[in-house]
Formats: structure tokens, sequence, C-alpha cells
């Protein structure tokens, strides 16, 4: 299935040593199927949002809507860094005061929730562990900033009583964690065993797809202590993204090398596929 036009665009940028031209996203884009006119379409769409933003004529940066996401999805390299060692103690959030109406603001504070980690414990009440630097203060500060109603209370907590703790402990299953940074992280280097018998364009279209996916298991991962969780296994699977990302991002800077001077991926490609909106879903 082909990438969602606006979905490629953005990573795209946020992958981006500076702007990205229309010519090498309509390019990029192609190696996946996707029409010049739906890339076209996507981008006017992403602009009209506050996503993207002109950088000079017919080229295109993160616009301020974005640019709070993508600063936070970009610490995925340094994630390991966020943690420290884990007293037992528990990071709260409680929602009982906000509103339920505002199904964007409801999609942000879940977006949010999710991406620090935290877990119901019950209704209105989050928890996650309390083992990462900063402790309360910088949770607060980044749910804020991902989208979290600033009136929401965030705080840490000791002590919750057998029944509580229990469940607490269980709202992750660790176990299905370890599994997937193991089975990831062969994916990922089976894939490098033999990505430089590819050609470029596919290689460019392979690694996207699998980097995107396993940057977003790093993105969205918990990070979870032991003995909740196999942090060496955790460890060794970051290692190998990043080593990952290093090769996609040579293979990608070479590939817009070549649209940016006029070259065009295999016209073929997109002749042949079918339109994105096409596609069975």
């Amino acid at each position: 299935m082909a990438p969602n036009p606006k979905h490629l665009i953005l990573n795209l940028l946020m992958a981006a040593d500076g702007p990205l031209s229309s010519r090498e996203a309509v390019g990029a884009c192609a190696l996946f199927g996707i029409r010049e006119n739906s890339v076209r379409v996507a981008l006017v769409r992403l602009a009209a949002a506050g996503l993207v933003e002109a950088a000079g004529r017919g080229s295109y940066r993160l616009g301020p809507q974005a640019a709070p996401l993508a600063s936070d999805v970009s610490r995925w390299r340094t994630l390991e860094d966020r943690t420290c060692e884990w007293d037992g103690g528990w990071l709260m959030v409680s929602t009982g005061a906000l509103g339920r109406s505002d199904r964007p603001a409801l999609r942000a504070r879940e977006r949010a929730m999710t991406m620090a980690g935290f877990r119901e414990l019950e209704p209105t009440l989050y928890l996650r562990p309390d083992n990462l630097v900063g402790h309360a203060p910088a949770a607060r500060e980044r749910l804020y900033k991902l989208g979290l109603d600033p009136t929401a209370p965030v705080f840490s907590a000791h002590d919750l009583d057998p029944a509580r703790e229990k469940a607490a402990r269980q709202l992750w299953d660790g176990a299905a964690l370890t599994a997937s940074y193991q089975a990831t992280r062969r994916k990922l280097q089976a894939w490098m065993d033999h990505a430089a018998q590819l050609d470029t364009e596919v290689a460019a279209r392979e690694c996207y797809l699998l980097g995107n996916d396993a940057i977003r298991q790093l993105v969205f991962d918990p990070l979870l202590p032991e003995p909740l969780v196999n942090v060496a296994e955790r460890r060794a699977f970051h290692e190998a993204v990043q080593a990952y990302d290093r090769a996609g991002h040579v293979i990608w800077q070479k590939l817009l090398a070549h649209l940016s001077s006029g070259g065009r991926v295999n016209a073929g490609l997109s002749e042949e596929a079918p339109p994105a909106d096409k596609r069975p879903h």
C-alpha cells in the first residue's frame, strides 16, 4: 500500500537537511505510485493547515503547526537519554475536569498520552513509571506541548495501594514489547545485509517503508524500566534503527540530489501503479 502523500511529504521534510522542492516531492512520491496531481493537492492542503510553508519559489519547509510535533518526533534518536533509574514511583495525569465534546482536543490529548507512554489506570486517571529525566515537571511540559490541555494536573505519586500497584504494572505487555524489539531489529539487519545490491530507487522505497515503521515504533515506545521490559533489548533495537537511519539518509540524499538536478524516477513506476486513492485499504 502506498503511503499517504501528506504523511510522506512531512516525513521527508522532517528528515531533510533543508527545504524540499516540489520537484523532489513529486519524484519521491512517484516511487510509491503517487501521481503528481495528488502530490500538489497534498502540498496545498498542508500549506492551508499551516503544516508546511513556502521556503522560496517552488520549495517548502515545515510550517508552524507542524513544528512542535516534529521537534518531539525528532528526539527518537536520543530517547535513551530521557530515562533514569526507576524507584517505583509513578507519573500521573488526571483528565476528569477536562471536556469531552471537542473532538480535535480529544485526539490531541490521546496522542499526547500515547506518545508519552501513559496508560489509563481508571477512567480519567492515567499513569506511567516515573523513570524519565526531569520527572513530573519535564513530563508536564512535554505533554502540554504535545496537546494536553494545560489545566490538566500532571504529578508524581508513590505508595499506590496493592491492588492499584498490581493493576498499574499490568497495563503494558512487556514480553510483547521485548519481542517486537527483537523482531524489528532482525528485519532491519536483514535489509541492510543486502541493501548494497539494490538500485537506488528500490532501496529508497524499501528503506522508507521499513524505516518509517521502525521509527514510529520508537516514537510511540513507552520507555518502560526494568523489570517491566527488557531494557537491553530496547537499547539494541534503538542502536539498530540509528544505523539503519544513517544508511537510509545516504540513499535518500542520493535520490533527492538526482531529482533536484532534473532526473526522473522510473516513469513506468507511476504509470503501472494504480493511483493511491484507488488502492485497497
